[in-house]
């Protein structure tokens, strides 16, 4: 098995064809908002724990949601009827950081969202890049997701729930706009029961990086917040 690459300074990733089949394509670095910004628009993401050094995947293959094949029980589906739940976006993006971060069971062993990448990822907020829907009950935050916007394509990157059914519900809200507007992938990096459960499906790399940004096109900035989220959400459950 070849050895991953070794990252420096600048800002550049080898392309994800190079990448080991595990997935793990260079090592090293660090996550400055730069370069999180050519990992993503490249299919490329860190994960690693506090013992290791920082760790750069592109797996083969992806792991992805096609808003318009976005699967939800009926449990979920009486939760949304009866809206049990408010969804917004970008109003409590730290909290939703802060809550993914505690919730050990949303990554993987040890918590790879150290202060380092909370940081970078504040940055990346204020320039409208990163996003976070959340999902209020009587006014409690208690449930979201969080991840970064790559012109049509939301590179999600860890979610949490307090109660049964909040981030399940954030991401068919997600889902549920991104159909009406076009928008193609979910990106989920990897697949597990839980988002089978919920449509995810398995896309060869190659296909993957089709759905992204060629090197000079500009990324969007969306105002996540002026969506109306919970009509997105009551519409769509009723699809």
């Amino acid at each position: 098995m070849n050895p991953p690459f070794a990252l420096g300074s600048e800002h550049r990733f080898p392309p994800g064809s190079f990448a080991r089949p595990d997935g793990l394509l260079a090592w090293g670095g660090d996550v400055h908002p730069d370069r999180l910004i050519e990992a993503y628009r490249n299919g490329i993401f860190p994960w690693y724990d506090e013992d290791s050094p920082i760790l750069w995947w592109s797996p083969e293959p992806r792991g992805v949601l096609r808003p318009e094949r976005v699967r939800f029980s009926k449990s979920l589906a009486a939760s949304i009827r009866k809206q049990r739940f408010e969804v917004r976006a970008d109003t409590a993006f730290e909290a939703v950081i802060a809550q993914c971060r505690a919730d050990r069971r949303t990554g993987p062993p040890g918590s790879w969202i150290n202060d380092d990448i909370v940081a970078s990822l504040g940055e990346l907020h204020q320039r409208a890049i990163a996003h976070s829907l959340e999902v209020y009950r009587s006014g409690v935050l208690v449930g979201g997701l969080y991840g970064l916007w790559i012109n049509g394509v939301f590179c999600g990157e860890s979610m949490f729930s307090a109660v049964p059914d909040a981030s399940k519900t954030a991401l068919v809200a997600l889902a549920g706009w991104m159909r009406s507007e076009g928008h193609p992938l979910i990106d989920t990096q990897l697949l597990n029961p839980h988002l089978e459960s919920m449509g995810a499906e398995p896309l060869p790399r190659a296909q993957f990086e089709m759905f992204l940004p060629a090197p000079k096109v500009p990324l969007e900035r969306i105002d996540f917040r002026s969506i109306d989220w919970n009509g997105y959400l009551h519409r769509t459950h009723g699809n």
